[in-house]
């Protein structure tokens, strides 16, 4: 469970940047090498490459050097780990808020 829940601090401090957003959005699309990965945004090809080591060491991507040409693309678990996370969440407040509901209409029901 603790190795869990740190696979996900990473991948959540991940996605923390907008650049990294965007990467993964790209790559959500399909594989893509470095550079075309690096056209949209105003930075250098070492800071891509950067945010792509952040991203791999997430778990979110993974990469693969075929000759001069890296490859990105998606890893589908840890995408897969964060909808987890987020929908065990929206399933807890979605029981405390149909409690609530039913609190709230037994309080109006009394009241009548």
């Amino acid at each position: 469970m603790l190795k869990q829940l740190q696979r996900l601090d990473e991948i959540f401090q991940a996605l923390a940047d907008p650049s990294r957003r965007g990467m993964v959005e790209r790559l959500c699309l399909g594989p893509a090498s470095v550079s075309e990965l690096a056209k949209p945004f105003a930075m250098s090809l070492p800071a891509v490459v950067q945010h792509l080591q952040v991203l791999e060491a997430s778990g979110l991507v993974r990469t693969e050097k075929v000759g001069r040409v890296r490859t990105c693309r998606i890893d589908d678990a840890a995408l897969q780990t964060v909808e987890r996370w987020v929908n065990d969440r929206r399933k807890l407040w979605e029981r405390r808020l149909d409690r609530l509901g039913d609190f709230l209409a037994e309080e109006n029901e009394d009241k009548s």
